[in-house]
Order: structure tokens, then sequence, then C-alpha cells
């Protein structure tokens, strides 16, 4: 490991001109970026901890309704804030499936998003397209736990819950650096492998998660997150589901475990399912129609009929 700084930000100018510096990397609860280091994935000059930024951690309703999440509020304040609860019990069980009691104490909204892959290639060190290498050794190895959906060159599959219900939601990144700060909608936040397989978000150099964005229209109605783990608890999903019929009408579904980044589920899969009048048939006929593109490997294929099943509950829910 090589030897490195660290410095506890105090306001969001000092956080963003500490992270100008070369290699100087954001952090906020560190649960995934201190085992990284560990590792060798990521090997920073200095350590810029958000935690100290007054307002980092506030979850809070603005005048409109809508959520705002600061990039170092805790995991765990997210799934018990009696507003996510009532408003957004997808968000709420999402970040309640995220590993142990610990961890959730521990880890930031921002740093579940930007956390690495779980690849054993890639965390072990083997040339991949991670970690500069030119091909992907799980194609022809152990790919029981990668991409069935969207993968290629690499097929690692972002392991954050949260992510999977933002992605249903319809929420927004906020992304700052000393050059100002950026909003994009959490489907363009995570980079698919074909156009940078070396990264999985659009966060930059220099750059952090400052908040993160869920609009008041995705309040209320039916929401589901279910979750398959190979362990019953404090396990990465094998699978996931985020399912909402919000109260202002439409269905979105995005699933997790599946692809690189939260997958979300085809719009004509959405409009028919948010039509009701559904039976059995249509609704198995739906769950084929959403898992069309799945181009499962070697050893995964079995993630397929998870996500079917999954499909089918939550389309059943949102039927209800």
């Amino acid at each position: 490991m090589s030897p490195f700084t660290y410095h506890r930000a105090t306001s969001t100018d000092d956080a963003a001109a500490r992270l100008a510096g070369a290699r100087a990397v954001p952090m906020g609860g560190g649960t995934d970026l201190l085992v990284a280091i560990d590792e060798g994935v990521v090997a920073p000059a200095q350590l810029v901890d958000l935690r100290g930024v007054p307002g980092a951690d506030a979850v809070a309703l603005d005048a409109r309704g809508a959520l705002r999440i600061g990039g170092a509020a805790r995991v765990h304040d997210v799934a018990r804030h009696p507003a996510v609860l009532e408003r957004w019990p997808a968000l709420a069980q999402a970040c309640e499936a995220v590993g142990s009691p610990t961890l959730r104490q521990m880890g930031t909204m921002g740093g579940n998003l930007c956390q690495r892959p779980r690849c054993w290639y890639f965390r072990r060190g083997v040339s991949c397209f991670k970690n500069g290498g030119d091909e992907c050794p799980a194609v022809d190895g152990e790919n029981q736990y990668l991409a069935v959906i969207g993968g290629g060159p690499c097929h690692a599959v972002h392991p954050s819950d949260p992510a999977v219900a933002l992605t249903a939601l319809e929420a927004t990144v906020e992304i700052t650096s000393a050059g100002g700060t950026r909003t994009v909608p959490i489907a363009a936040f995570f980079v698919p492998p074909a156009e940078a397989p070396e990264r999985e978000t659009v966060v930059g150099p220099g750059e952090f998660v400052s908040a993160i964005g869920v609009p008041a229209v995705s309040a209320g109605g039916v929401q589901r997150y279910h979750k398959l783990m190979q362990r019953e608890a404090w396990d990465f999903a094998l699978v996931s589901i985020a399912a909402v019929r919000p109260a202002a009408g439409g269905v979105r579904m995005a699933l997790g475990g599946v692809a690189p980044g939260p997958w979300r589920v085809n719009s004509s899969v959405e409009e028919d399912v948010a039509s009701g009048g559904l039976d059995d048939d249509s609704i198995s006929a739906l769950a084929e129609r959403a898992l069309y593109d799945a181009q499962p490997l070697s050893k995964n294929g079995y993630k397929i009929e998870m996500a079917g099943a999954l499909l089918r509950q939550a389309m059943r829910e949102l039927a209800t």
C-alpha cells in the first residue's frame, strides 16, 4: 500500500479544492474505499473526507416536496427517515437491504453509488479491462455472479442496492468539483462498459457526489424493493428489483445484479403493466419480454430465472 495523507474537508469549496490535487480521492464512510485501497484497486495520494462538510449529511424535503439527500448522508439515516419511509418506501427498503447494520451506520449514499464492483478478477489484480488489461477473464472463467444483460467487454455488475431504487424513482445526482456543480439523471450516471470499461460512473477526477435528488412526482402509491441473495443477510444481490407505481401514475421498474449498472425495464413493458387488467399469462409474457436481451455467460443463466420470478412478483404487487 502506498502512503497517503488525510484531510477532513470543512466546506464544499474546501473539499473541491483539495480534490483538484493529483490522485486526491473523496471519502465518505470508507466501507468500500478502504478495502479497495488495501486491495490495490485505488492508490490515492490524499483522502478527502466529506463528512465534515456542513449539511453534507442532510436528508430533507424542499418546498416542492422533492427529497434532497446529501452525498455524505448515512445509508442507515435514509432507511429510517420518516419522509422516505412514508413517501419513497422502495428507497427505504433498498437502503435497509445494504450490508449489515454496522455498514449501514458507516456507509454514505454518495459512497454507495460510487463503490467499485466486486468481480473476483478485478479485486485480485488479475489483468482485466478495469485494471489496464485488454480482456475479461471472467468470460471463460468464474462468471456466476456477473452480468446477463448489457455486459461486454466487461461483465462486472454494480453492487449498489439504493441505486436500483433510485433508478426506478428517476432520481438525479449532483456532482461537484472546483469547476462548479452539475446535475445528471441517474439513468446517465452509470457508464456502460462498451463506452468505458475501466470505470462505472460519470464522476471524474476531482469530482464528488454532493447530493441526490428524488422528485416529488415519484412519491407515494405502491413501491417495492426485493433482493435475492446467496446468503439470507449481509450479502450483495444476485438479483434485485425496484418497482414503483407512484401516486401520480405510471409504472417504473429497475433490476439490480443483472447488468453493469441498474437496468431499467423497457418502457413498453412498464406501460403495459400500468394499463392493468393482467392475468398470469400476460404477466409471464411481459416478464419474458423484459428479459429478451439477456445473454448469460456460461455459469450465470440462473439469474434470468431469478429476474423473471422477481418481475412477475413485482407486476402482481403493482396491480393490487
